[in-house]
């Protein structure tokens, strides 16, 4: 961790808005479970977020639209059980919120009672405001989403890089002024051209995390089990691995094969 960043005793909206005023960048995970989420909390990242990339990463399915409110509060209070320091968001996953703002209260006011999480979030701009209005009326933290919305993969048809046009690049824009102005405490945006990100995060008061939306954001994030190579079968322009833990792992199980079949485990040492 960088010598220049002390890290507080606890990230909180305040926290993450008072780093954007200084120009200091946001570290930002997906987690889905205690173990796991202990370990990034230690290491010192600022932001965990309980993706419903979950559903595919933890459950194997090709979209995001299979998890539910269920679900993803069982990861999302999984993950808070581990963390002491980090700001913990939990994504809203589809037809929890969209097109009904009474339903969507109910479901952040379930994701906040039953994980303990610091916040939510949702995608969309002007067609969700309602629903992170009202959200936001009842004292709950909304964290807004923009440029390639996983949720509405079946409207688009495609997960190429979103917003390349003048029309939809300006309606990102306003959707992104539209969700400040109702109180978003910070916004994603995903897989668009850097440019227009970095437009919008000097635009914007809040906190603008991106994913594949370049370096002049006010921080980055990334699905953990990309960023670990864990999932090797997901391989984007945006994506850094740091590490190969498939190759780790699949070694180590090798190795705890050829010892049982050999009888070499357990040895003297290593029973009673």
């Amino acid at each position: 961790m960088s010598a220049a960043y002390e890290r507080p005793k606890k990230v909180t909206t305040h926290v993450l808005s008072e780093m954007k005023m200084k120009g200091e960048k946001i570290s930002m995970l997906t987690a889905y479970d205690y173990s796991l989420a202990h370990i990034l909390d230690q290491a010192g990242i600022d932001v965990i977020l309980v993706g419903d990339s979950a559903s595919n990463v933890m459950a194997g399915w090709e979209t995001t639209l299979p998890i539910t409110l269920d679900q993803m509060i069982y990861h999302g209070a999984s993950v808070v059980r581990g963390v002491k320091t980090a700001l913990v968001v939990v994504d809203m996953p589809f037809g929890s919120y969209q097109g009904n703002s009474i339903e969507a209260l109910q479901s952040a006011i379930r994701i906040m009672k039953e994980t303990a999480a610091d916040a939510v979030k949702m995608e969309g701009g002007a067609e969700v405001i309602e629903s992170v209005k009202r959200i936001i009326s009842a004292g709950i933290p909304v964290m807004g989403h923009l440029g390639l919305t996983p949720q509405s993969i079946h409207k688009f048809g495609t997960y190429s890089v979103r917003a390349r046009q003048e029309e939809e690049a300006n309606k990102l824009i306003e959707d992104a002024h539209l969700l400040e102005e109702a109180g978003c405490f910070g916004l994603v945006l995903e897989k668009i051209p850097a440019s227009l990100a970095a437009r919008v995060a000097k635009e914007l008061k809040i906190p603008v995390i991106g994913i594949g939306a370049g370096n002049q954001v006010d921080g980055q994030v990334l699905v953990v089990h990309d960023m670990l190579g864990i999932n090797q079968s997901f391989s984007p322009r945006f994506l850094r691995r740091y590490h190969n833990l498939f190759a780790e792992i699949s070694g180590a199980v090798q190795n705890y094969i050829d010892d049982v079949k050999s009888g070499d485990f357990p040895n003297e040492r290593e029973q009673y």
